[in-house]
């Protein structure tokens, strides 16, 4: 396994590229499945432990994945598609059971593994189960595999409102299920991020018709098929954060390309509060300047358009020093607060009641070995060893390869002295 060293406290500037969205284009890789005649070229692809990992669950169905450059991906899925998604890769990343509406759709029948991934709270696929079964889908489970048949399935009236708001993954399934459906579905309480939208605008150019795109309710008429086509795949909104953070924590100035700043303002607007200042360029260039210094905030997390659960681990990293005290609440993953205890031995001053953390701003972070435990933690984590005093050690930095395309490289463009070493 890998880990980053660090040495801090680091000056950041010029300027980085912000890669494709992971959350967007994991369902488009699913929906690949949907186009019978010719293959599905997706532009602006991340290369993240997690595409590829999705790229082998459909390389198993019988997509044939091609990479044309970089960051463009070939998906060919007019021969023979298997049923059965398996073990072995679907634990690996939960975002694999996003195969199981487009198998049901195009095969009738679809055998998808229970999905594993990082743990950050309890995350069922009970909503996913309920949209398919109301489109006409017979569901069982069978020996830890999701078991789906449907001789036809049939529009119908869906309300995909958990307990924990809108669910972005079983909206994205039940889309792709419903788009080649008889009649017309509606989906009530569907999740309404832009990466949920980007797969619509997709699922459209592919040849659906989808009404309502970016609405908490989607009119979906069915149609006969779909066509491959090439689509660019929207940037990271998640990553673009999580670097706005690295220049308020370092007091830093630099650039952001290829940023998708038009999608950001629930993200932007807790930044700005939190004293950083954000000045779009042109051709989708962010100046993001955090010389000013930090104020504290509160911050609760919801779905979009609410400030997002997968920015709330880097947004208290920046807060651990804002003079004051900033409040944290976890309104969607009451779990997710792993980084806390790693945050602590680094300096930082923070207390937890349930679903809500409490940062006393410190005047500095030390250095020290700290352990990545998900995703969003380990960038946090990084961020903090950014501002540190002396050496930070990340150990366990496989988790940021699921979602950071290069974030040693791009950090080392900014002028950070961030190493990649194996873990001893």
């Amino acid at each position: 396994m890998d880990k980053f060293v660090i040495q801090g406290p680091a000056a950041l500037e010029g300027s980085i590229r912000i890669s494709g969205s992971k959350n967007a284009s994991l369902p488009m890789y699913a929906a690949a499945i949907l186009a019978r005649e010719q293959p599905l070229v997706l532009d602006n692809i991340p290369r993240l432990r997690d595409v590829f990992t999705m790229l082998e669950v459909l390389g198993v169905l019988g997509v044939e994945s091609n990479w044309t450059d970089e960051h463009t991906v070939s998906l060919d899925a007019t021969g023979g598609i298997a049923e059965t998604a398996p073990y072995e890769l679907v634990r690996k990343m939960r975002a694999s059971v996003n195969v199981l509406g487009p198998l049901l759709a195009r095969l009738g029948q679809a055998r998808v593994s229970l999905p594993g991934g990082c743990a950050i709270g309890t995350r069922p696929v009970d909503l996913h189960l309920k949209g398919l079964a109301a489109l006409g889908a017979v569901i069982d489970v069978e020996h830890g595999y999701i078991v789906a048949r449907a001789d036809k399935l049939r529009g119908a009236r869906i309300n995909l409102l958990g307990a924990n708001g809108p669910s972005r993954g079983a909206t994205a399934n039940v889309l792709m299920a419903a788009v080649l459906a008889e009649g017309v579905t509606v989906i009530e309480g569907a999740a309404r991020e832009p990466e949920t939208a980007d797969l619509c605008n997709l699922l459209n150019a592919m040849g659906a018709d989808i009404e309502g795109i970016g609405e908490s309710t989607l009119t979906i008429h069915g149609v006969a098929s779909l066509n491959g086509v090439e689509y660019p795949v929207m940037s990271d909104t998640i990553e673009a954060g999580t670097y706005i953070a690295a220049a308020g924590i370092t007091r830093s100035k630099f650039v952001l390309e290829n940023c998708p700043t038009a999608m950001m303002e629930p993200i932007n607007s807790v930044f700005t509060r939190a004293g950083i200042r954000l000045q779009e360029l042109d051709d989708g260039r962010l100046s993001v300047d955090g010389t000013d210094g930090l104020r504290p905030v509160e911050a609760r997390t919801a779905p979009w358009p609410g400030f997002p659960t997968d920015m709330q681990a880097q947004l208290m990293a920046m807060c651990c020093l804002a003079p004051g005290i900033s409040v944290f609440t976890e309104s969607i993953y009451p779990d997710r607060f792993m980084h806390v205890p790693e945050l602590v031995r680094l300096g930082a001053l923070i207390t937890r009641d349930t679903a809500t953390a409490i940062v006393h701003g410190v005047a500095g972070l030390q250095g020290a070995h700290v352990m990545a435990t998900d995703l969003r933690a380990s960038a946090a984590l990084v961020l903090a060893g950014l501002a540190a005093q002396g050496e930070t050690q990340v150990l366990r930095v496989y988790h940021l390869d699921r979602g950071y395309e290069g974030m040693e490289l791009k950090l080392q463009a900014l002028g950070a002295d961030v190493r990649r070493v194996s873990e001893d």
